[in-house]
């Protein structure tokens, strides 16, 4: 079994292609289900973020899996697996590991640093855990990564120098101290938002929700924070982007949520829409309207692509540098655990195996001596086993460094071949034990190959 990571982001798709792929929330555990039932897929896990979809996905064979999970995916967007393959992006083995120890610190983010997607693939593990759909080697998996994310942020100070989708886009925006802003939806990203536009220095926000109850407690919490802050249902919707200067729409609604209809031309008092969704929540006649101007997820990404000032700029490329140090060592470190687990259940089949000969022998003599007295049987068992003990000892500590050392050599192989073991014993003691998603892990069962941390890519 291998860990494969396949995805489209920011860097790899246009915003269109993202909007149609894009998982929406209702429909996660379905979607996790069909890749699940994919060719040679077994454990899988899907990020589905404003400018991401990645799938983590435990296979068989690299083909197959990959065969497996582009056709869920472009079954998603509504397109040929072939019309899709231009916009993905693959990771295997020790490489996919890598590339989520990347995603998590922020380092593949449109805004290098951001901590939101932290969160995020915190969000995906526990949806896929309560779909069923995670196992040992994707819980491991998820575990570290979110270890090697929090160092990242921790050691490196990326959360002061980096920014957010969100803050670009109200950088973008320009100034908005003192004014009205209007916030379209209610979740996690509507609450980021509520938190830069108080840095930022509003003067007051209204949020508009299909919930109303969600809605009234974020702007409950806006109030508390020390700037006014007002609820509407979205039927009032209009009413509310009449009196905006700036609007924020993050809903994560399949369709528009924001038309043509809902915002009149301005001619004394521009309007700001800043349109977070994907897909998108704006529709792209708004942008045509007088006075209205629409920042969506490509315009922040062009002004990524040209903001080279230096200054804060200069000091973020610096810890950007010293956190992609950090996930390599994390990822060598990972893959070596990875290699000494996988001779691990081939040890225990071996001392398991010597255990049995050893109580065969004491059988034996039992039989051939049974006028041993008791005393004398027991020590001569206690030093047999002590003999065996030892023998093993040097053995099997030495083939769990060598395996966590090197890759390419197949100890665990060599060790059945060595001491005639029944390659079904290590696979018994390897199999995952979960039978639900309450359990816990408790085997480890995973295969990992090289990434270019090794020097090469399988």
């Amino acid at each position: 079994m291998s860990i494969l990571a396949v995805g489209l982001s920011h860097r790899s798709a246009d915003m269109s292609t993202l909007e149609r792929a894009a998982v929406p929330a209702a429909q996660l555990e379905k979607v996790l289900h069909d890749l699940q039932q994919a060719t040679d897929t077994h454990e899988v896990m899907l990020l589905s973020t404003c400018n991401r979809i990645e799938v983590y996905a435990v296979v068989e064979t690299f083909h197959g899996g990959l065969a497996g999970v582009s056709e869920v995916l472009a079954r998603q967007a509504g397109m040929e697996p072939a019309d899709l393959y231009d916009d993905l992006y693959v990771h295997y083995a020790g490489a996919a590991v890598e590339h989520i120890f990347s995603v998590a610190s922020g380092l593949d983010s449109m805004v290098v640093g951001e901590t939101q997607i932290l969160g995020q693939v915190r969000a995906a593990y526990a949806v896929a855990r309560e779909a069923g759909t995670v196992g040992r080697t994707l819980h491991e998996l998820v575990q570290t990564t979110l270890r090697v994310g929090k160092r990242v942020h921790t050691e490196t100070g990326l959360d002061a120098l980096g920014a957010s989708v969100v803050s670009e886009a109200l950088a973008a925006a320009g100034e908005v101290a003192g004014r009205h802003a209007v916030i379209v939806g209610a979740g996690s990203m509507g609450a980021l938002a509520a938190s830069q536009l108080r840095k930022s220095g509003i003067g007051e926000i209204t949020v508009v929700n299909r919930t109303t109850a969600t809605a009234t407690r974020l702007a409950e919490s806006i109030t508390a924070q020390g700037v006014p802050g007002y609820s509407v249902p979205m039927e009032e919707l209009a009413g509310a982007l009449e009196r905006a200067d700036l609007v924020l729409a993050c809903t994560g609604a399949q369709a528009a949520v924001v038309t043509a209809g809902h915002v009149r031309p301005r001619a004394q008092r521009p309007l700001v829409v800043c349109d977070l969704g994907l897909p998108r929540d704006v529709d792209k006649a708004v942008d045509e309207l007088a006075g209205v101007t629409v920042i969506d997820l490509e315009t922040v990404r062009r002004r990524m692509d040209t903001v080279t000032d230096g200054g804060p700029r200069e000091s973020l490329a610096k810890q950007t540098a010293r956190a992609a140090g950090i996930v390599l060592d994390e990822v060598r470190e990972y893959l070596a655990d990875q290699r000494s687990a996988e001779v691990t259940p081939t040890v225990t089949a071996l001392r398991k195996r010597a255990a049995e000969v050893v109580e065969g022998e004491l059988l034996r003599l039992d039989n051939r001596l049974p006028e041993l007295e008791d005393a004398v049987r027991a020590e001569v068992g206690r030093t047999v086993r002590r003999v065996v003990d030892k023998l093993l000892h040097s053995p099997t500590v030495r083939v769990k460094q060598l395996a966590a050392a090197t890759s390419g050599t197949d100890y665990a192989d060599a060790l059945r071949e060595l001491f005639e073991l029944d390659p079904q014993t290590p696979a018994v003691l390897a199999s995952p034990s979960v039978t639900n998603k309450n359990d816990q892990f408790k085997t480890r069962d995973v295969h990992l190959g090289q990434s270019r941390v090794d020097g090469e890519t399988k």
